[in-house]
């Protein structure tokens, strides 16, 4: 059975209706992400980011996965499958999908701010102030937030150089160093992109672009590409 390594980022999420940075209106607009999302915001207003985080873990409650995570799942019967996310949503899971790799950590967890080993499944959307872990520190969102080292990205590495086919899903390639991992795919293995906006790389003769949503896109890919022959 081949080796299908998925990168997936905001845009497979999109279509459920979670926000984007890059949304007009989307939960973005009314927040720096100097203000939320990095170890400076955590130590200059706990409370904020606190906030911040729990909107977007009720919101994400709120929706459910869409064709194209169903589409990864479906690909499992014909090859083996390894999602590698820049998401911190849980919809490939809530899909099915079995191998999932979170590059920037997981929104439904917490972990301790004095050991980083620790790390909590949420049952609630909420995390509070005075919430603390067992070692009697304060929760943090489980986020690899800007400035902060990717600690799954060695073991990412490692899924992307066994990839037989490579894919990336609603990712623009722009967030490093998630948008790196292409460069890891083994010489001559075909890399499919789908993505409504093609990115701003040099294209490759073993590149196939797909300019659609992840939903449609997927469709594509797999009746003309990967199941063409079966």
């Amino acid at each position: 059975m081949k080796k299908l390594v998925v990168l997936s980022g905001a845009g497979i999420s999109a279509e459920s209706g979670i926000s984007t940075f890059r949304d007009n209106g989307g939960l973005w607009d009314n927040y720096r992400i100097e203000d939320v999302a990095t170890p400076e915001a955590w130590s200059r207003n706990q409370e904020l980011v606190l906030d911040f985080y729990n909107q977007r873990r009720k919101q994400a409650y709120e929706v459910k996965p869409n064709a194209a995570h169903y589409a990864l799942v479906e690909l499992e019967k014909h090859f083996d499958v390894s999602i590698i996310t820049q998401n911190v949503d849980n919809l490939h899971e809530v899909a099915g999908s079995s191998n999932v790799i979170h590059l920037h950590g997981e929104l439904f967890k917490s972990r301790s701010t004095k050991n980083p080993e620790l790390v909590y499944q949420m049952d609630s959307w909420e995390l509070k102030t005075g919430d603390l872990c067992e070692l009697g520190s304060q929760l943090r969102p489980h986020i690899v937030w800007f400035g902060e080292e990717v600690p799954m990205m060695e073991k990412a590495i490692d899924v992307t150089e066994t990839a037989d086919i490579f894919l990336v899903i609603g990712t623009s390639l722009a967030v490093y160093p998630a948008a790196g991992l292409v460069h890891y795919v083994r010489p001559g293995q075909p890399i499919y992109i789908i993505d409504p906006a093609q990115p701003d790389i040099r294209l490759k003769p073993n590149m196939f672009f797909i300019q659609e949503k992840a939903s449609t896109g997927m469709e594509v890919l797999t009746k003309q590409y990967l199941l063409s022959d079966q």
